[in-house]
C-alpha cells in the first residue's frame, strides 16, 4: 500500500469526524495532526485520539502509529491561537 499524503490523512480524519480546524503536516512516514472538534469536549487527550482513530477507520491501521496529534477543542484552540489577540473584523 502507497504511503498516504498529508492531504489524505486529513481526508479521511475530515470524513470521519466533525473538524472545525484540521492540519495535516507529513511526510509520508511521519504525521503530525493538528485536529479541532467540538466531538473532543469532555473527553481526555486518550479518549481523543481514540476518537480520532475511530475515524480513520483500517485505512491506516499500518501507519496509525506515525500519526502524532495534537487535538483541541474549538475553546482550547481559540485560547491557544496566537492571533487571537490582534483579531481582525
Amino acid at each position: 500500500m502507497a504511503d498516504p499524503t498529508p492531504a489524505e490523512v486529513e481526508r479521511y480524519i475530515a470524513q470521519g469526524l466533525n473538524c472545525e480546524h484540521l492540519q495535516v503536516e507529513g511526510d509520508g512516514r511521519h504525521f503530525f495532526a493538528t485536529i479541532v472538534s467540538v466531538e473532543f469536549e469532555g473527553a481526555n487527550r486518550v479518549a481523543r485520539h481514540q476518537r480520532v482513530f475511530q475515524a480513520l477507520g483500517d485505512r491506516m491501521r499500518e501507519q496509525i502509529h506515525a500519526l502524532s496529534m495534537k487535538t483541541l477543542t474549538p475553546a482550547e484552540w481559540a485560547a491557544s491561537a496566537p492571533s487571537a489577540s490582534n483579531h481582525h473584523h
